[in-house]
């Protein structure tokens, strides 16, 4: 087989005179790049819109200005909700919400497919951008905001390390913790009786509880003294680590006792020092009552 030609050899074998499409089309170092009318950069913007959003789109949806959050109230929904409202505290970032009843299978609606293939709650429609932008999995919702509207960084962290430590405890909860958790629910509530199920699934809850007892107790760290939260130097600074994390573990008194939780002082403080600010109130309070569209 021939090797392919160099660059060179395309100037000198392959003349835009002689081939228009590649004129036109191509855009090779030494042949005549593209040119992009803006009238085309916003027809195929409409188009992309328009592709993210039907007649079956809900208006509030569709027509939503800035940041737009599809939810329901659950751990999950909970986690982007909190952030949205510390926000909106800190800077006055605007958002609009669309709390939907998961129950009805809304999210598996064609409309809803299109912002999230994967069909599930939380999804963010970031409208700031053309064409806008949405963002499914709430961990990468924490992130994609922290990044592009916390520029104070009051909810995320500067330094590399401390950066790369808060996303350390996102995707730990993210791919143990809240399976977990959420294993032992479905089993407690769905099939009670499986004792092998639910009794698996406590234990591993009860586990991952475990490592963050040892993170708040601070009895490996160098100076042994506990945390406030998890991420940060000294007693740590309230992050979305924090936030992922809390919106699961906060329920913990439906599916364990006071004596199972009574190896866990320091995680049950954190509980209870992020449950007090008001802007968690808020992301988990009454203005996301699930509701039919």
């Amino acid at each position: 087989m021939r090797p392919l030609p160099t660059h060179g050899l395309l100037r000198s074998h392959f003349s835009p005179q002689a081939f228009p499409y590649f004129k036109q089309r191509l855009t090779i170092s030494g042949l005549q790049k593209r040119q992009t009318p803006l009238v085309v950069t916003r027809s195929l913007r409409t188009q992309m819109k328009s592709h993210l959003y039907i007649d079956s789109t809900p208006k509030e949806v569709s027509s939503a200005p800035g940041l737009h959050l599809i939810t329901q109230s659950t751990p999950n929904g909970q986690a982007t909700q909190v952030l949205l409202e510390e926000l909106e505290s800190a800077y006055g970032t605007p958002f609009t919400t669309t709390v939907i009843d998961i129950n009805t299978n809304e999210q598996k609606k064609e409309w809803f497919l299109r912002l999230n293939p994967n069909g599930r709650i939380p999804v963010v429609v970031d409208n700031t951008r053309s064409p806008p932008f949405p963002v499914f999995e709430t961990s990468a919702q924490l992130l994609y905001l922290a990044d592009h509207f916390d520029k104070d960084h009051k909810f995320g962290f500067t330094d590399p390390l401390e950066k790369s430590e808060a996303e350390q405890w996102i995707f730990f909860w993210h791919g143990g913790g809240a399976p977990y958790q959420g294993n032992l629910n479905y089993f407690s509530r769905n099939s009670p009786d499986n004792d092998f199920g639910i009794t698996r699934f406590k234990n591993e809850t009860l586990r991952v509880f475990g490592v963050l007892e040892i993170r708040l107790s601070g009895i490996y760290a160098a100076d042994k003294q506990p945390r406030h939260y998890l991420v940060g130097a000294g007693k740590g600074k309230y992050s979305i680590a924090d936030i992922k994390t809390w919106t699961w573990i906060k329920y913990w008194p439906a599916l364990f006792t006071q004596d199972e939780m009574k190896e866990f002082p320091y995680l049950l403080k954190w509980v209870e020092r992020i449950a007090a600010r008001e802007p968690v109130k808020q992301g988990i309070g009454e203005k996301y009552a699930k509701r039919s569209l």
